[in-house]
């Protein structure tokens, strides 16, 4: 029994992928075919994607192992927080500092820091010092905890790194794979899947479809320290999806660079509104396929 519906997926529009101009072409064994410029993204393979990383997050999760959750980007960073904080998890949603995993110790002196402006703040000490040294110590608090406020209770390296976007937390990937941190996350048609442990293949730019993958990889975190089974009704039968013959990936298309996340998302027509009439019939297609 999956974790997420096809049809769940479907309507956050976890399937849409990116133009095919700006592919990554080792995503191509999870693209389902394209439609009109954007390709779109085998759910039957995320399905099964999503059912391992969930049932890895569990295990761990009731070994006690330290997971955190970064997403930078605007359309995740409230979401990284939320579900961050609903399971217990570290995150880091603002910024990712360069050594956060390969040169804890100075991260760690930093965090001792922010720790020691809170007590600071929280014992009215901060009201009793001159103006001027108040707003300096302001602003530095300001900093430090957007930084590092989601890690702060971080005592050594984590042992499970969760990426919202590859391509965007690249340093948090290259640091993780450089300190054996296991890394899952989800990927999108513009991402290098190579170097992520479990890869979970979806669109990484709505926030629908971010705030549906976490929110699952959450619930089997708390399953896990809970040391719960999951008992979901049990869902319809999930059809296997093979790519119409239309569908062509073309050879030696190249990657392009990313553009701003807001441009993307325009882009992409990925955010819930206003969806092209190919995309449109496709979903038709699909949900039809999930009630025969």
């Amino acid at each position: 029994m999956s974790v997420a519906s096809m049809r769940q997926l479907l309507e956050a529009g976890v399937h849409f992928g990116h133009q095919t101009r700006r592919w990554n072409p080792k995503m191509r064994p999870y693209i389902y075919g394209e439609r009109n410029g954007i390709y779109i993204i085998d759910l039957e393979q995320t399905t099964r994607a999503l059912d391992k990383a969930c049932e890895y997050m569990r295990q761990a999760a009731s070994e006690k192992k330290n997971i955190i959750f970064v997403g930078t980007k605007k359309q995740a960073a409230d979401i990284v927080e939320e579900e961050a904080k609903r399971c217990g998890a570290l995150f880091v949603n603002r910024r990712w500092l360069g050594g956060m995993l390969t040169n804890f110790e100075t991260i760690r002196l930093r965090i001792n820091r922010l720790k020691e402006l809170e007590e600071m703040r929280d014992s009215g000490d901060f009201f009793r010092r001159p103006k001027k040294e108040l707003a300096v110590l302001n602003r530095e608090l300001f900093k430090l905890e957007k930084s590092l406020g989601g890690i702060k209770s971080m005592r050594g390296r984590p042992d499970i790194l969760f990426i919202v976007d590859q391509k965007r937390e690249l340093i948090a990937v290259s640091e993780a794979k450089k300190m054996g941190i296991c890394v899952v996350g989800i990927i999108d048609t513009n991402c290098d899947p190579e170097g992520i442990d479990y890869v979970i293949p979806g669109n990484d730019d709505s926030i629908r479809s971010i705030k549906l993958i976490l929110n699952k990889i959450s619930d089997a975190i708390l399953e896990g320290k809970q040391g719960q089974v999951q008992t979901a009704p049990e869902e319809e039968k999930q059809p296997v999806l093979s790519a119409p013959p239309e569908a062509n990936v073309e050879e030696g298309a190249s990657e392009e660079s990313s553009s701003e996340e807001g441009v993307e998302a325009v882009e992409h027509g990925r955010n819930g509104a206003g969806l092209n009439p190919a995309f449109e019939e496709l979903e038709d297609a699909f949900l039809d396929s999930t009630d025969e």
